[in-house]
């Protein structure tokens, strides 16, 4: 689990931003519900509602934190800008190694928060180190998939 946190924690420290601070005002806002759908919906391209929805037939509750609190109160944070916030994720979901539907939703929300297709690649592929090298080829097949699916060419960029 250290290296874990180690490897989220390099990524938070190291990375430059590649979009630019997101410049609403969501810092000003107590509407943490409001707060959570506008940014999942720059993440998800607008598909927040049909992302939640399949949450919420089983758990309600559980869609209802992730939009809050996950969202509205932290990624929605002004410290970090959205692909800063997105690359530190792809890099987390990669070190976990187990939650790859998560990974494919956030290498797309990456690419929707304007993170450059290289910066993903490079943050999956540095975490070969801290979490070792199956789990980082696992997280280069994914984003291969989501680039694939996208039409943007994998490999020398």
């Amino acid at each position: 689990m250290s290296r874990r946190l180690a490897a989220l924690l390099l990524v938070l420290a190291c990375s430059q931003s590649q979009a630019g601070p997101d410049t609403t005002d969501s810092a000003d806002s107590t509407d943490y519900g409001a707060r959570g759908r506008a940014v999942l919906d720059k993440i998800t391209g607008g598909k927040t509602a049909e992302a939640m929805g399949a949450v919420a037939e089983t758990s309600p509750e559980l869609a209802d934190w992730i939009v809050d609190f996950a969202y509205g109160h932290v990624v929605s944070r002004p410290q970090l800008d959205l692909c800063t916030r997105e690359l530190a994720t792809v890099a987390a979901l990669t070190t976990l190694g187990n939650a790859r539907p998560q990974l494919v939703a956030h290498v797309g929300g990456a690419l929707n928060a304007g993170c450059k297709p290289e910066a993903i690649v490079e943050v999956v592929t540095q975490m070969a180190v801290y979490a070792g090298f199956p789990t980082a080829l696992n997280g280069i097949a994914v984003v291969k998939e989501v680039f694939g699916a996208r039409g943007i060419k994998a490999g020398k960029m």
